[in-house]
Parts: structure tokens; C-alpha cells; sequence
């Protein structure tokens, strides 16, 4: 057997224990799920059940989905987020290392701020203004009304 073939077949081997070990991954973790906007993906890993169930009690189980308040309106920036915080959780969750319970991060909360802004828009335009002249800083909705879409 030539050099060149075996180096084929080690790649083509090694290539497809990669992608089988994926897609049963992907399977196994109901990674499909996750392209959906039902709420019920963000319970799939136990850690997010307490955030999961305070949702189910709190106003915003009405008119909002998980989505709605932590991924960006468009299509391009919802996905990213998507893949960016499954890649991120799995990596954390896999290996360890992860905060419990599960906090926030900073570009995360951001994308949320600003839902709450889009949402609320002609109520917080208001409010900024008054509280930004008053605090001389940045309004954070969720610093005051961290509990609403969870209730914590």
C-alpha cells in the first residue's frame, strides 16, 4: 500500500469518527432544539431549570420567549448567539468550570438591555433621560428588574 493511500485513509478515518461523534452529539444533547424558539430548549440542560421554571411564573411568559430577550432581533445575530453560547455551555459544561448558578456575560447581557429597551421603548426613552441626568451613568434595566423574566 502506497504512503499517499494510507494517509488517505487515516484522514478519511479520523474525519469521519469526527463527524459521527458530532452528530451524535448533536442528537444525543437534542442540539436541533435548539434552533427553535420554544422555551422548552433552554430546559434541556438541567442547570437553566431554575431560570426555566421562573420564566413560567413571571409576566413575561406571555409575550416573550427566551429568545425575545437574549438573542438579537435579526436572523443573523440570533444565530450566532445561538451557536456562540451552545458552543460556549457545552465547552463549560463538558469540561467544568462553569459558575452555578449560571450567570450572565457581559455581551449577553448587553443583547438583553437592549431587548428590554426595544420592548419598552417608549417608556424607557423617558426614564433614561431623568436617570442618566440624575446618576450621571449608563441605565441598566436589568440591574434594577434583574427578577422580571426570571423571578429569582
Amino acid at each position: 500500500m502506497k504512503l499517499q493511500t494510507l494517509k488517505l485513509i487515516v484522514v478519511g478515518t479520523a474525519f469521519g469518527l469526527a463527524l459521527g461523534i458530532g452528530v451524535y452529539t448533536f442528537v444525543y444533547a437534542k442540539g436541533y432544539s435548539y434552533m427553535s424558539n420554544n422555551p422548552m430548549a433552554c430546559a434541556n440542560c438541567h442547570i437553566m431549570n431554575e431560570q426555566y421554571d421562573g420564566w413560567q411564573k413571571s409576566s413575561h411568559k406571555a409575550v416573550a420567549t427566551c429568545n425575545d430577550c437574549h438573542t438579537p432581533p435579526d436572523f443573523i445575530g440570533k444565530y450566532y448567539t445561538k451557536a456562540s453560547n451552545g458552543f460556549w455551555h457545552s465547552y463549560y459544561f463538558t469540561l467544568g468550570g462553569f459558575h452555578e448558578p449560571i450567570q450572565i456575560g457581559e455581551r449577553n447581557r448587553q443583547v438583553t438591555e437592549q431587548a428590554c429597551r426595544y420592548c419598552h421603548q417608549t417608556m424607557t426613552e423617558s426614564i433614561t433621560v431623568s436617570h442618566n441626568r440624575a446618576l450621571e451613568e449608563e441605565v441598566s434595566c436589568i440591574r434594577c428588574h434583574r427578577s422580571v423574566g426570571h423571578q429569582h
